[in-house]
């Protein structure tokens, strides 16, 4: 990402030292979503990566899918005052008390504990703040590092459904997991929500 070395995302340290929040995405971060993508190419199951060809279509994938809305939120996940990635809740519903949510990193993000520390700060404000009940999330049974992530912030597996995804021709499993309000909450420090609209 620009902006960040790898000393900015890396140690514990740096992420204890506040260094590391949530927040909502804003126009000015078109570049780091524009890098994020041409590092990480796998995104494209996550963003409308066709779509991501300038600095002006980053800003409104920004306005109309990372933002806000009455059933859904996103916030980039901020080191250094880069956005590095995104964690989001979707199909927020109060009848039931229930919301999916997802996450993602660039490639320069990855493997130093940011994605289930920033997982876990979504839950607790939407335990918190929302006073949703069940949380709910899933991951192609091929991808075990999302696996880890959803462990780590205290999502529980319950199933796989069959040939759920498909990603050009070929169709994969998805391994469901969920975590509960009545959970234990997880051995980590969430990263802060921040900002919040």
């Amino acid at each position: 990402m620009t902006g960040i070395g790898m000393t900015g995302i890396g140690g514990q340290g740096s992420l204890e030292s506040g260094a590391v929040e949530l927040r909502p995405w804003r126009p000015d971060d078109a570049d780091a979503l524009l890098d994020a993508v041409a590092q990480s190419p796998d995104l494209d199951t996550q963003l409308p990566v066709a779509e991501l060809t300038s600095r002006q279509r980053a800003e409104q994938v920004i306005a109309d899918a990372l933002g806000c809305g009455e059933h859904w939120r996103n916030w980039a996940v901020v080191v250094a005052g880069a956005a590095v990635g995104n964690v989001g809740l979707s199909h927020i519903e109060h009848r039931h008390d229930t919301a999916w949510t997802s996450y993602w990193l660039s490639g320069a993000a990855r493997g130093r504990g940011l994605a289930h520390r920033a997982l876990a700060g979504v839950a607790a404000w939407a335990f918190d703040e929302l006073g949703l009940f069940r949380l709910e999330l899933g991951h192609r049974v091929n991808n075990p590092a999302s696996c880890a992530v959803a462990r780590r912030a205290g999502f529980v597996a319950e199933g796989v459904e069959r040939a759920k995804l498909r990603y050009g021709d070929q169709r994969f499993d998805v391994e469901t997991h969920a975590r509960l309000a009545s959970d234990p909450a997880p051995d980590v420090v969430p990263v802060p929500v921040r900002g919040v609209r």
